[in-house]
């Protein structure tokens, strides 16, 4: 091998390191929301745009979006937007759209970066109350409140930067297969790395649900039930909790009953009606 050329690809690896890390690092934004200073490259109107332009695609994937004629889109739609004019989301500028996905066998939710919040009717038939769909919707609005699309992309592109970094200073044109090894893992570790964040953004979200219950009037409690359902449905793959992108329904039903022990909820908040009651009536 010839030691100035790996110096030399030592030294290449040094600087794409260092260039991706400057450019994440000066990269930074104010959380409209939470005052919190983020590492994010697309502003608020891009994440806004980027969600609509995303979600009609994100629907045919799953199904096809049940029509807001149907009582239970009606339905999430309505307590999704309960939601946002009693919390503190109608004072951010994320546009907030509900949508219902007609696939019946995933349970799942999710949120587009700027506001697009999906439930699939797998979840929703699980769910007992309107207070258990509004933590459910609450938590996916914390997801966008605390812009956490925005974030992994950043730190994305500064893992791709790292990864491109390790390939090159361990490549060999002698021995190709090296670039691939240290590539592989130095993917690998990236990888960990967005799962811990991951696990960490799905906890805030959390948190941010049980906020978001609170204020609109419905009890943070029913939280741990949506936990339970979750965990009932299969949720949990069982394997271990590190390569987990979220963290599992005992952790989150630990963590919910800790922040429940040091925010009470008062004895106003509501269950809200039976959800099997709502569709029957509008049937």
């Amino acid at each position: 091998m010839n030691s100035n050329g790996f110096g030399g690809r030592i030294l290449g690896g040094i600087v794409i390191a260092l260039i991706g890390f400057a450019l994440y690092m000066s990269q930074t934004q104010i959380n409209p929301v939470t005052g919190e200073k983020q590492h994010i490259t697309i502003s608020p109107k891009q994440e806004i745009r980027l969600g609509l332009e995303s979600a009609p695609e994100m629907a045919r994937e799953m199904g096809g979006e049940v029509p807001s004629t149907d009582p239970r889109a009606a339905e999430v739609q309505r307590i999704g937007g309960y939601i946002v004019t009693h919390s503190d989301a109608a004072n951010s500028p994320w546009k907030f759209q509900f949508h219902l996905l007609a696939d019946p066998h995933t349970i799942n939710a999710f949120a587009l970066p700027g506001g697009q919040v999906f439930i699939t009717l797998g979840l929703l038939n699980k769910l007992q109350t309107e207070a258990q769909l509004a933590g459910v919707l609450g938590h996916e609005m914390g997801h966008v409140l605390e812009r956490h699309a925005a974030q992994q992309m950043a730190k994305s592109q500064l893992g791709q930067m790292f990864v491109i970094a390790a390939g090159t200073a361990a490549s060999d044109p002698n021995h190709p297969s090296r670039f691939t090894d240290a590539t592989m893992v130095a993917a690998v570790v990236n990888h960990m790395f967005q799962l811990r964040y991951s696990r960490h953004d799905e906890s805030e979200a959390d948190q941010w649900g049980l906020k978001l219950m609170r204020q609109s009037g419905f009890d943070p409690s029913a939280m741990i039930e949506v936990m339970e359902i979750l965990k009932a449905s299969g949720r949990n793959d069982h394997s271990p909790e590190i390569f987990q992108t979220h963290p599992n329904p005992d952790l989150r039903i630990k963590q919910i009953k800790a922040y429940l022990a040091e925010h009470p909820p008062s004895s106003d908040l509501s269950e809200g009606r039976n959800l099997s009651e709502v569709f029957n009536e509008n049937y």
